[in-house]
């Protein structure tokens, strides 16, 4: 019983640091380096305005297409040292003919799809000028975030930039993805006050040029793998959440649990190939702030629910499951009502009855629920690079 009960403990240490104990100790830490740590030499930025490439690796985005180039013209940022650059590999729909129609646009296509990864290795081939920003066909850039994500670029030490995923937010479960997405935002920038990001989001980032190196071709998180290779080489991944970029939600959880599963095989296949990002000793803080925010989410935290719950189901029943003098008793009635509220969110979901309050544990569980099937699907090896669209709200 004393073994199970350190099991218990462990696990639910496990999980309550990798949800919210980290971001109670990353703003902690942040606070002490602001405190403590020496000023750094702000590098004057106000003149620094490099040509820039913005790079969408777009497929069949035809019904977007004039949306999204008439937001990248409307950037706050000298347009004529903007070159804008789609690479639409696959797209049947038109999207390259549409594209073609605009001047100043450079179109790069080829009939056959072998995915993003595969687009921008070959897009990159085509980029020339030093600061590289990435963006996807369907999203909408805030007016400053060029701007913004080049005034970063002006210290050398930056590698990669990671803008915001924002979700508009107008039901349920926009609400609940939007939250998710705020608490990541305000984890992120704790992450680059304290050193680095862990991570660029594919919706918008940007890097040196000069730092990218081809990826492998069956890579599924190619924004999460360019960007900590970066990293890896000595450089930081800095973070801004007014530059941002905004889409239209998944469509239902259902919709949201594809992409994350997809999200999950990735993060499983990205800690394989990082494997020397779990060494401290050679990486020091960035290998804590990877740990912290990234493995323990895509391994232990989701192996632990399940582990948390049997531990506690055979300890109650060894004490009497209805003795409330004791804490195990308690912490398993709470887990069932939790699981039972989630289920009950399943249920809404599937009337099409939105309810917030039952959202939140409905879509704590998916996402646990997702790092399962996209284990399941990474030792098949059933994820292709061309990923299911996810049908957005």
């Amino acid at each position: 019983m004393i073994i199970l009960e350190i099991v218990f403990w462990l696990f639910v240490f496990i999980v309550i640091y990798a949800y919210l104990g980290y971001g109670v100790l990353l703003y902690f830490l942040v606070k002490l380096k602001e405190t403590f740590a020496k000023r750094k030499i702000t590098v004057d930025s106000a003149n620094f305005e490099p040509e820039v490439t913005l790079f969408v690796a777009a497929f069949n985005e035809k019904d977007f297409v004039d949306i999204k180039l008439q937001n990248s013209f409307s950037l706050d940022y000298p347009q004529e040292k903007v070159r804008q650059l789609w690479v639409t590999d696959g797209s049947d729909d038109g999207t390259p003919d549409i594209l073609r129609t605009y001047k100043g646009i450079e179109v790069y296509h080829q009939p056959e799809r072998a995915g993003k990864i595969a687009a921008m290795n070959r897009g990159m081939e085509f980029v020339k000028t030093p600061i590289v920003i990435f963006s996807d066909g369907n999203t909408l850039l805030g007016k400053e975030s060029i701007r913004r994500i080049v005034k970063l670029f002006s210290d050398p030490k930056v590698g990669c930039v990671s803008g915001e995923k924002r979700i508009f937010s107008k039901d349920s479960t926009a609400a609940t993805e939007g939250i998710y997405w705020k608490y990541e935002s305000k984890l992120k920038q704790w992450d680059a006050r304290l050193y680095s990001v862990v991570g660029a989001a594919g919706e918008l980032f940007a890097l040196r040029t000069e730092l990218f190196e081809p990826v492998e071709r069956d890579t599924l998180l190619d924004d999460f793998i360019v960007s900590l290779r970066i990293a890896e080489k000595g450089f930081t991944i800095q973070y801004d959440p007014n530059a941002y970029a905004i889409e239209n939600p998944s469509a239902n959880v259902r919709e949201e649990l594809k992409r994350k599963i997809r999200i999950s095989a990735g993060g499983i296949q990205s800690v394989i190939r990082l494997k020397e990002l779990l060494n401290p000793f050679k990486f020091g803080i960035l290998s804590f702030q990877y740990i912290s925010h990234r493995v323990l989410r895509w391994t232990l935290a989701p192996l632990g629910l399940p582990i948390i719950l049997l531990c506690n189901l055979a300890i109650s029943l060894s004490i009497g499951i209805f003795d409330f003098s004791n804490i195990y008793n308690w912490l398993l009635w709470f887990q069932i009502v939790f699981y039972a509220i989630a289920l009950f969110g399943w249920y809404l979901e599937e009337k099409h009855i939105k309810v917030k309050i039952f959202y939140v544990p409905y879509y704590f569980f998916i996402m646990n629920l997702a790092v399962y099937l996209g284990f399941i699907r990474y030792i098949k090896k059933s994820q292709s690079v061309n990923w299911e669209r996810a049908k957005r709200g």
